[in-house]
């Protein structure tokens, strides 16, 4: 059964505790590994139900290296939409294993239509619109955070 979360939303390099983000959420870094090299995010965590139901809902603007992330424990099908969600984003499905298996490019604002994982995933990351391209992210490359 996929579940369905509005979209949410990548720039630290170290482990220590980040500030919590304007909305109250945890902060924390992210990279992902590509061709072209090692790209940095800080990210909010998107935990609980409530949270990954608001994910990025309302939100005027993102930062370039900023993004959300919604862990999935146990790994399962997920769906999003962008219900209520001001800006473009690209979602990035990413297994278990942290290998991203596919990225849907510059979702459309407010649109009601799924986004479906097509695999189960051990995570969501939700970056602004376009930002998969500019950076050569592709499925495959690999992404780690702490979780």
């Amino acid at each position: 059964m996929a579940a369905t979360s509005a979209c949410g939303s990548a720039t630290a390099t170290s482990d220590a505790p980040l500030e919590q983000s304007p909305a109250g959420l945890e902060q924390i870094p992210l990279t992902i590994k590509t061709a072209s090299g090692e790209h940095r995010f800080t990210v909010e965590v998107a935990q609980t139900p409530e949270q990954q139901a608001q994910g990025l809902m309302f939100r005027q603007s993102l930062a370039a290296n900023q993004g959300m992330i919604f862990p999935r424990d146990p790994p399962g099908d997920a769906s999003f939409w962008m219900k209520n969600t001001l800006i473009p984003l690209d979602l990035l499905f990413i297994r278990p294993d942290g290998s991203i298996v596919r990225i849907a490019e510059n979702a459309v604002p407010m649109s009601l239509d799924p986004i479906p994982s097509l695999e189960p995933v051990g995570a969501v990351l939700e970056i602004n619109g376009g930002r998969s391209a500019e950076l050569g992210i592709k499925p495959g490359d690999k992404v780690t955070w702490r979780h």
